[in-house]
């Protein structure tokens, strides 16, 4: 890639000086050759030094019977960082409460990686190509316990 058309900015932030394009996604190449995607490096979650990529924790949660959707994402935490936080879609007719699923995926991560605070909604909010929107999830939170903080 040579390039954005008129925008030298954004092409030197992205194209490195040998021509290489930073796309900023996080992926890997398994045995047979095939690349995978599998998370972007800026909704990584920085817990204490870590990195948790919240598409590990969204499958992990999305395998429990009581989940029909999830998403996950990391709020600023003093000690910490950031701390990864969840919004589930409880399944109809499901009885699993936010302490079972945290322990869920506790039991299926690293310590660091443990979701820390869980809280069940309606809906996750996508965008029109499907893509969870993290960042509007984020600051929605945020703003919710910024007034309990106060």
């Amino acid at each position: 890639m040579q390039g954005y058309y008129k925008k030298k900015e954004e092409t030197e932030r992205t194209v490195d000086g040998k021509g290489w394009l930073h796309t900023g996604d996080v992926g890997y190449i398994d045995g047979d050759g095939d690349v995978f995607i599998v998370d972007r490096i800026k909704e990584l979650i920085k817990y204490k030094g870590f990195q948790v990529a919240p598409a590990e924790l969204e499958a992990i949660l999305l395998s429990h019977p009581a989940v029909e959707d999830a998403a996950v994402f990391g709020v600023p935490d003093e000690e910490a960082g950031e701390v990864p936080v969840a919004c589930v879609v409880r399944r109809r007719g499901a009885g699993e409460g936010e302490a079972e699923m945290m322990a869920y995926v506790a039991a299926r991560v690293a310590s660091y990686k443990r979701v820390r605070t869980l809280h069940l909604v309606d809906a996750i909010p996508k965008s029109v190509s499907g893509k969870i929107l993290r960042r509007q999830l984020r600051d929605e939170f945020v703003q919710r316990i910024k007034p309990a903080a106060a």
